[in-house]
């Protein structure tokens, strides 16, 4: 029994790797859907940024390679044009949104740190697509109330993706909700949160995951009583709830 709880620990562990952080219990399930659907067809600008970001010391916070193939995939999908995203770290999410979306379509980018972004930049700027985006450094929360009181903004977004502060992810809604257009998405990274959603309070948890948890099970809660969108949340990355807005 000992062994076999060492064994879950040591997958536990390996899924903390930038890259892996997959809810899947199996690391070689999870490496079967990376080198047999995602690495065959991630662009070669996407893979520089991964393997550039995997050196980064925060590197846990990246999005996920089959996130960002989802996500690239979604966005062609809808049609995507114009589309915001608040918490951009080095812009591995970002560049497959860059990538996906027309020549004409436009990324309002939000973060509160200016040097993870440019250390990515270089890669999206190589890849042509530096053009679409806006970016703005500093807390999103000013930002998003200043467009709402300018009132052109209003249903103006056809996606929105969120991966920042999980404390602010009720508060981001609040505001996201009366951006986005009907029949546009919001989608909330991380909201399976390491599987901490499910575990006991008392089970032992990274110091940071302990202290988000209860945010995110409230985004969660919320989210699913919220009449004005349907949702669905996805066990990719490290979950990422899918909300449309219906009215």
């Amino acid at each position: 029994m000992a062994a076999n709880g060492e064994e879950q620990q040591t997958q536990a562990g390996r899924h903390q790797e930038v890259g892996h952080k997959s809810l899947l219990q199996s690391d070689a399930l999870y490496q079967y859907i990376l080198e047999t659907s995602v690495y065959p067809r991630e662009p070669e600008c996407m893979k520089e940024l991964r393997e550039l970001t995997a050196k980064h010391p925060w590197n846990i916070m990246t999005t996920s390679a089959d996130e960002g193939q989802f996500l690239n995939m979604l966005l062609k999908l809808i049609n995507a044009k114009n589309t915001m995203e608040i918490g951009v770290y080095t812009g591995y999410s970002l560049l497959a949104t860059a990538l996906a979306i027309p020549e004409d379509g436009k990324i309002l980018a939000m973060d509160i740190n200016r040097e993870n972004y440019e250390l990515g930049l270089p890669v999206i700027e190589k890849a042509g697509v530096a053009n679409k985006i806006e970016f703005k450094e500093g807390p999103a929360l000013p930002v998003l109330d200043q467009m709402i009181e300018d009132g052109k903004y209003h249903g103006s977004y056809d996606f929105i993706f969120v991966d920042a502060d999980k404390d602010n992810y009720i508060n981001y809604h609040k505001r996201l909700i009366e951006l986005v257009k009907v029949g546009g998405l919001i989608g909330y990274d991380n909201t399976l949160w390491n599987g901490s959603v499910v575990a006991p309070a008392d089970a032992p948890m990274r110091k940071y995951v302990r202290y988000y948890r209860d945010f995110v099970l409230e985004l969660n809660k919320a989210l699913a009583a919220d009449p004005r969108i349907e949702i669905c949340m996805l066990p990719v990355g490290d979950g990422i709830t899918l909300c449309r807005r219906i009215k």
